[in-house]
């Protein structure tokens, strides 16, 4: 049996940082952390902290930060590829499992060891194929997901019996295996869609992101960097949003994590989440066909913003519940786009949107914050190296949130908590008490 040395290492994180929690607890478990209102109450819980989630945080004005790091720090601080110039997320994994910044020999420990748990069983391809071609994508993914618990490590260990302190090892092992199978189904996905079942076989001499490139057909050395960033970049966002909530809520029932990642997978699925990046180049395309082609004015814009708006709709890729600037995401894809793209139409028109909409949101006086998010650029970016299919962009980003998800979940079962049940209650018990 081959010696996990990753394993080993998370391993020994736990007795200390569990003390650390509890010792805290103990101290200061009593003190109140601030009060809601009603109006939080009706509106999805929006800003009320309720929730331990250690692997990052999103700051309203500085954006996300992975274990404390911003966006550019990663870019920076992160292993590259040799000759490359995007983080590997392999070592972002690291970062978020480990809470400690990863060396070259640590992010190829990690790449390694998932390479030896890609294979992927082949159940979970005939279960994609029962469904019809046509199907979403995501339908399928999930569909992919839910087929790979077969293998679950700690549905075994859980029926067998194991000691509440172990958990986490059985979910370690699922994690890992999940991450490490999730780009060999997503590519068979695309493949399957809209290649007439073409498949790539894997190559394991090459890293987690060039390799999902490789199986998904686009063997383009600027597209193999351009998944080192999208798959980094889109990996976590704290814990309140809803894939990374459904997450934790599901495995605080003891789901196993493909049970769990499942139910997160269904929650991006959602044009209010994740799907949002599909939504954001078919609004794009639209735009650009009605206003006849080309180019369009940054006049022609601001109507079409307008009449999109007085028709009930949003404007997707703009606004964030938490977010009060630009998303550091979109810049990071901004300054991608600088480098390798900068004349192509479709970036000049990304850019022009950015230009108009803020102002024409800020002007309506009910959106706080008018600022462009991560899903207003990625497919930018994915259309101009050929993935046109946008269909299939919410998978990418699936693939993606694994990684800050996963990382959360391991640490979940090693420090013990309990299962997810906050308390609710009536508008009518509501108004009985306020309404007089």
């Amino acid at each position: 049996m081959i010696t996990d040395k990753l394993k080993e290492h998370f391993r020994s994180k736990i007795e200390p940082y569990n003390k650390k929690v509890k010792d805290f607890v103990a101290q200061y478990g009593d003190q109140k952390m601030g009060e809601y209102t009603i109006a939080q109450v009706y509106q999805g819980m929006r800003g009320i902290t309720g929730l331990i989630y250690e692997t990052s945080k999103l700051d309203p004005e500085e954006g996300i930060r992975f274990r404390g790091y911003s966006i550019p720090e990663i870019q920076e601080k992160l292993p590259k590829y040799p000759g490359g110039k995007q983080p590997l997320p392999e070592g972002l994994f690291y970062l978020l499992l480990m809470d400690e910044l990863p060396d070259d020999d640590a992010v190829r420990r990690m790449s390694n060891n998932w390479v030896r748990r890609a294979q992927v069983p082949p159940h979970v391809f005939k279960v994609i194929d029962s469904l019809p071609q046509h199907a979403h994508p995501m339908t399928q993914f999930i569909a992919g997901i839910t087929a790979l618990r077969t293998e679950s490590e700690f549905q075994k260990a859980y029926r067998q019996g194991i000691s509440k302190k172990d958990y986490w090892d059985p979910v370690y092992e699922d994690a890992m295996n999940l991450i490490a199978r999730l780009p060999r189904v997503a590519a068979y996905i695309y493949r399957r869609t809209y290649r007439n079942g073409d498949h790539i076989e894997p190559d394991p001499r090459l890293d987690y992101s060039a390799n999902f490139a490789h199986m998904l057909g686009f063997d383009n050395p600027e597209f193999y960097e351009l998944m080192r960033l999208y798959l980094t970049i889109h990996a976590d966002h704290e814990g309140g949003n809803v894939s990374a909530h459904a997450i934790r809520l599901v495995g605080s029932a003891l789901s196993d994590p493909y049970l769990a990642f499942a139910a997160g997978m269904a929650g991006l699925a959602g044009p209010l989440h994740g799907l949002a990046n599909q939504e954001v180049i078919r609004w794009v395309l639209d735009m650009k066909k009605e206003l006849g082609g080309g180019l369009p004015s940054k006049e022609e814009i601001a109507e079409y913003v307008k009449k999109t708006l007085t028709e009930g709709k949003v404007v997707p890729g703009f606004g964030h519940a938490v977010l009060r600037k630009t998303d550091p995401r979109y810049m990071a894809q901004r300054e991608f786009a600088l480098e390798h793209m900068p004349h192509d139409p479709m970036f000049l028109l990304i850019s022009r949107i950015y230009e108009v909409v803020p102002e024409i949101l800020e002007a309506t006086g009910k959106v706080k914050n008018p600022w462009p998010n991560v899903d207003a650029h990625s497919g930018q970016l994915l259309m101009y190296y050929g993935l046109v299919e946008y269909d299939f962009y919410t998978v990418l980003f699936g693939v993606s949130r694994a990684l800050g998800t996963m990382a959360s979940l391991i640490w979940d079962r090693a420090l013990g908590f309990p299962i997810e049940r906050p308390g609710s209650t009536t508008t009518d018990i509501l108004m009985q008490k306020y309404a007089k």
